[in-house]
């Protein structure tokens, strides 16, 4: 994650080389029911030609969409697939719709840039935009982060805290727990966290968090959340990934309304983060341990500068420093990236567990 998306005023235009066009989308509409279209009947519905039907078509795929092509019966998705509706969402928010300033966007770059770009202007609190697909999404260090049309949910929120940015250490956390909360509604069993912005499921990513900040040392503050989690994933959108993914509706088992998801994410995430601005992360601190991805195995910890530190993974502090220990002692980590070595998760004896490596 992370994910991300966004530019000032767009309605629909088109926002460049890798920006989804509005036939594009209009096309995709007409297709989400899972049926057959000819060529010929969605030019006729849509007022134009079949080569700009075709066109439009092509740019779906190239995005990561899956479509049959059958000559003599047209197009089809390879699965029905839900479009983002504010209605739908803000009805299964209920009381907690109107707590959101909710936008949806068929097509944008990163979400976090356009929120970003907002904050100064006077964005509210809980203001959130989410994209049908996002041309540079983006994750921790630039990291590029990849994502089918109907395929994920990348979305932002922005969130005003009374504190500075170097009281709010834990964040990225907190909001990892969110994520989890709503993942266990869903019927995710086994779900973890893997410090300090993924989600995972049996050692595949699942979710990531980009956090971005504005505002005064001491206060106030305000955080950019970006959130990316992979829906469906096609095989176009696995092929673009470096690095073990997994999808939501493999986890569950099932067909999934991205609606219904987004709802879920919100409420828990506006639950997290109104405790969170109350208390920081250390109320937090025993949930994101027991959802641990890491715990009590060996790691690596790669540090902004390139250096590495190997050690075990013990656990988080109440600031959501990462503890490992190591043999000069336990050592805490504000930064870094985890990466696992193979093994089985130790003691904290030494001795090995036994069970699954």
């Amino acid at each position: 994650m992370v994910a991300s998306n966004g530019a000032p005023g767009y309605h629909g235009a088109r926002l460049g080389p890798s920006g989804m066009k509005r036939l594009a989308h209009r096309v995709l509409k007409l297709l989400t029911d899972g049926e057959f279209h000819s060529g010929e009947a969605l030019a006729r519905a849509l007022e134009v030609s079949r080569a700009s039907v075709w066109q439009a078509v092509g740019e779906l795929t190239a995005a990561g969409l899956e479509l049959y092509r059958v000559r003599g019966r047209g197009y089809r998705l390879r699965e029905p697939l839900s479009l983002l509706d504010r209605g739908q969402i803000e009805r299964r928010l209920g009381p907690l719709a109107g707590r959101f300033a909710l936008e949806i966007v068929e097509s944008v770059e990163s979400t976090n840039t356009l929120l970003m770009q907002r904050a100064p202007a006077g964005a509210s609190q809980a203001t959130v935009i989410a994209a049908e697909w996002q041309s540079g999404g983006r994750g921790r260090h630039g990291r590029p982060w990849h994502a089918g049309i109907g395929g994920a949910l990348t979305f932002s929120l922005l969130w005003r805290f009374a504190q500075g940015a170097g009281s709010l250490a834990g964040l990225s956390l907190a909001v990892g727990v969110a994520l989890a909360r709503a993942l266990d509604k869903l019927g995710v069993a086994g779900a973890g966290l893997k410090w300090p912005n993924d989600v995972v499921w049996r050692g595949r990513k699942l979710a990531g968090i980009l956090i971005e900040m504005q505002g005064d040392a001491l206060g106030p503050g305000l955080a950019v959340i970006g959130i990316g989690l992979n829906v469906r994933l096609s095989d176009a959108v696995r092929t673009r990934i470096d690095q073990e993914a997994t999808d939501l509706e493999t986890a569950c088992g099932r067909l999934l309304d991205r609606n219904e998801v987004l709802a879920l994410l919100l409420a828990e995430l506006w639950n997290v983060l109104e405790a969170f601005a109350r208390e920081g992360f250390a109320p937090l601190r025993s949930e994101w341990e027991r959802r641990h991805a890491h715990r009590d195995r060996r790691v690596t910890v790669i540090l902004p500068d390139a250096r590495r530190e190997s050690g075990v993974a013990r656990g988080v502090a109440e600031d959501g420093a990462l503890l490992v220990e190591t043999r000069a002692g336990v050592r805490r980590y504000h930064s870094g990236e985890i990466n696992l070595r193979p093994g089985k998760p130790v003691m904290g004896n030494g001795k090995r567990v036994m069970g699954n490596g």
